[in-house]
């Protein structure tokens, strides 16, 4: 069997020929998931490839049948691929049942058993593998320090609040020392400064056990904070991969752009391609002002095209002739940290500003001033759509 690198190297799911580390802990080809037959069958999943390499924290984004969770359950090997393939670690395993791949998932409901304690619910997967007693009570030991509740081990798990349950759920899920770590929107249910604090602590604990997370969310703000790299989804299709400074500073397709925070969409055309910088363009805006942008993957035509910019990388000024834009400031809206200035361009559309409060800030603008806007140098993206 040909390693994903077209090396020859091959392993299979208990053991490795070739170099280890050179390969992606899930490698995903082409894999399309269709649901039903005839005229009423879905497609959850339309010709996905992606990545997922060792000891990262990846996450899978998106809002809700964007397929996301599908994908999840096809690694999990709960369903299995229409078509393509899922490599685990080079070992093909598309259709393997779930007991036969080295993988755990945590679920949203954490399916706790609450007629055992803490610890019999983190040695209960052990004890199914048949591991020996003196084995499975060190590994308990490890876990319950390493998700800090050793001093509830005794506890039912009825008798404990949700974040510490989520936190038994992720130590029975660790215990067997899986290679990948299945996440499916597992802190939905807690409330909101839990949930952050849980960000946190996944962060963490994928740090300290070095297993690779893969995590799916609807939110934005959970796959910024906690994620190395954060594949976007939508209607079946991974749209764009990447880091998240990547993701939110860079997004190539509107979706994306849209998706993730607040951004300021405008009409421009793409003059020229510079040569002696790769990535970079000149766009002319409706202003008539020419400012430089990063362009994305792929070949873009010269012409009509659309740009981004988010709204913390530009400056609210007096109006003057180097503006980037002008416009009439129609509402400010105050956030205690920052400010959000929305104007009403003089070129058409509307543009926001968000512009850092300081403590001895004096001032400002008010509603109908005449206001100009400077755009960061390097803040502009050109989206492919």
């Amino acid at each position: 069997m040909s390693g994903p690198d077209g090396s020859g190297t091959s392993k299979g799911v208990g053991g490795l020929h070739g170099n280890l580390d050179a390969m992606p802990a899930i490698s995903v080809r082409q894999v399309t998931k269709v649901f039903g037959t005839g005229p009423g069958s879905v497609t959850a999943l339309d010709s996905v490839s992606i990545d997922i390499q060792r000891n990262e924290f990846f996450t899978l984004l998106g809002p809700s049948g964007c397929g996301k969770t599908t994908l999840l359950r096809l690694i999990a090997g709960f369903d299995h691929p229409t078509s393509g393939r899922i490599d685990l670690e080079g070992s093909d395993i598309s259709y393997l049942p779930p007991f036969k791949r080295p993988v755990n998932t945590v679920f949203q409901s954490y399916a706790l058993f609450p007629h055992m304690s803490v610890a019999e619910n983190i040695g209960f997967g052990l004890k199914m593998l048949g591991k020996p007693v003196s084995e499975i009570e060190a590994e308990v030991d490890a876990m319950l320090k390493l998700v800090k509740m050793e001093a509830m081990r005794d506890r039912s798990t009825a008798q404990i609040s949700g974040g510490q349950q989520q936190r038994v759920a992720l130590a029975r899920a660790l215990a067997p020392k899986p290679k990948v770590l299945l996440l499916d929107e597992p802190l939905s249910a807690l409330d909101l400064k839990l949930r952050k604090e849980m960000q946190i602590e996944l962060k963490r604990l994928q740090n300290e056990t070095g297993i690779t997370f893969v995590f799916v969310t609807h939110d934005q703000e959970e796959a910024l904070t906690m994620s190395d790299r954060i594949a976007v989804m939508n209607a079946g299709q991974v749209l764009q991969v990447g880091s998240p400074r990547d993701i939110y500073d860079h997004p190539s397709r509107r979706f994306v752009a849209d998706f993730i925070g607040d951004t300021n969409f405008m009409d421009a055309d793409l003059v020229s391609v510079a040569k002696s910088a790769a990535n970079k363009a000149s766009l002319k805006l409706a202003s008539g002002k020419k400012i430089a942008a990063s362009l994305p993957e792929g070949d873009v035509a010269t012409g009509p095209v659309t740009a981004v910019v988010r709204p913390e990388h530009a400056t609210l000024t007096k109006p003057k002739p180097s503006s980037d834009l002008t416009g009439t400031l129609e509402n400010v809206v105050y956030f205690g940290t920052d400010t959000h200035y929305h104007v009403a361009l003089a070129s058409g559309g509307k543009f926001t500003v968000r512009m850092q409060n300081a403590r001895d800030q004096a001032g400002g603008f008010e509603t109908g001033d005449k206001v100009g806007i400077d755009i960061d140098a390097g803040a502009t993206q050109l989206l492919r759509d």
